[in-house]
Order: structure tokens, then sequence, then C-alpha cells
């Protein structure tokens, strides 16, 4: 318990502060091309900075961060996994999973998954770029985060508007959900990452400070679980809420830093 106690005060002490003004990127007004071409050109630099090795004999797993316009107002598309399965049950995730020996590359093996997980087809991504480093899941995979923007079906590439007019907004009723692997999908908004009435200190790893964030309100019918051990890191979240937490949450944490919403 005492371990427990200095952890949440060393979150509280070091947690990156935050600044909505100094975004590079509106956190309110709908993506367009001329956001993503922003944000892209931060994610090379980012990316360039912290460029990482593959090393070999590790075993990978690879995640899309899928950015979106949803009814105006731009976010990211998070699921929250099904109850059912041995591992990461009902926790909120992106899409994306191990990379199997037939993928092409990391990148194949995060668009796969998202294919099969809520229906998003290739086409309908604009990659943006991958930003880490990667680290590793409780199970031991080493996860490559890539960043892309999600368009609804058959409009990308095809649409003629100018760089700072609204991309289309994608509907959340024609995602086709996998109802092994996915309880459920939501679009966070990005201001939800700086309002004080979500966000909660905590520390990656019991070394790194960031911010979870809550999310139970989202989630028709959620009914808080704690993990039964009371793991770090284990769960939907702390105190049977449900939160953008763990590596997931730290992943979100990072790209706010690189959007220089958190410093």
């Amino acid at each position: 318990m005492l371990s427990r106690t200095l952890i949440t005060a060393a979150a509280h002490a070091s947690t990156p502060h935050i600044h909505p003004s100094t975004s590079i990127i509106s956190l309110t007004s709908p993506f367009t091309r001329s956001s993503l071409r922003t944000l892209q050109s931060a994610i090379i630099a980012h990316a360039t900075a912290s460029k990482t090795s593959v090393i070999p004999g590790e075993v990978n797993a690879a995640v899309l961060v899928p950015l979106c316009n949803v009814d105006g107002v731009p976010g990211v598309l998070l699921e929250v996994r099904g109850g059912k399965l041995r591992s990461h049950a009902g926790e909120v995730s992106f899409p994306g999973g191990r990379v199997d020996p037939a993928d092409a590359s990391f990148l194949a093996a995060a668009l796969r998954e998202t294919q099969e997980e809520v229906g998003l087809d290739n086409g309908q991504i604009e990659i943006l770029g991958q930003f880490g480093p990667p680290e590793r899941s409780l199970m031991g995979l080493r996860v490559w985060p890539y960043l892309g923007f999600v368009y609804p079906l058959g409009s990308h590439g095809t649409d003629t508007r100018s760089l700072d007019d609204p991309l289309p907004s994608v509907l959340l009723s024609s995602l086709t959900i996998s109802q092994v692997e996915v309880a459920t999908v939501f679009h966070l908004p990005l201001s939800a990452f700086t309002s004080p009435a979500r966000i909660r200190p905590d520390m990656f790893r019991a070394a790194s400070p960031y911010w979870a964030i809550d999310v139970s309100d989202l989630i028709e019918g959620f009914e808080g679980a704690n993990d039964p051990l009371g793991r770090p890191e284990v769960g939907g979240g702390k105190e049977g809420r449900l939160e953008v937490w763990g590596l997931t949450g730290w992943y979100m944490s990072l790209l706010m830093r690189i959007l220089k919403v958190y410093t």
C-alpha cells in the first residue's frame, strides 16, 4: 500500500503540464488537410529524433492510432476489448495486435488487425507515420504505434476540398465490429485530453508520469470492475472507472506531447 501511495504522489508531482493553447493543431475544430500535414510533419520530426531499431528474435505487435472526425469533432477512435478475451479483456485499446509471419510489415499487421476488429478498409486510412519509441505490453510484446486518419468509405482520394476545409466525418454505425474481439467502439474528442473532469495523473510502468483519461460516461451500460489483485495498468481502470490508461494512455500522452498540448 505504501509503494502505491508513493507512486500516486510521484505521478501528481511530475505529470506533464497541460497547455491547450500551444497545440500545433486545433483540438476542437475538425481535422483538415492542412492540420494533417502539420501533424505529419511533427510525427516525422519526432520519429527521426527517436528512431528505434528492430531487435531480432523479439515478438512484435502493431497498433493503429486512428484519428477521425465524428459529427465535425476531431478525436480518436478507440475500442473496448471483448470481456471474454484471454488478455486485456474489458480494456480500452487501439485496434491492432501481434505481427504474424505473413505480414509484409509492422504497418501491414496494424492495418490487417484494424480491418478484422472494426471493419476499416485500408483505403479508408491515410497513414501519417510511426511514432514511439515502441514499448512492451504487459504480455511482453514490443508494440509499434502508427498514426492514421480515417475517412468514410470511398471518400479518401476523391475529395476536392481545399486545405482548410473540414474533412468528412465517419459514422460509427458504419463500422463492422468483430463480436469476438471488440465489445464496442467509441470516439474520444481531442478536447477530452485537457478536461479536468476526465484526466487523472498516473505512472506508466511505475516510472514515467502521464495522464489517464476517464471515459466511463461514454460507454452505454458500462459497469465498472476493478482488477481483483489491484495490479497497476490491469483492467479497465482504477476504482471501477473505464479509462484510457496503461500502454494506450501512454501513447496518447506521447501524442499530446508531439502536439505540444502536454509539456
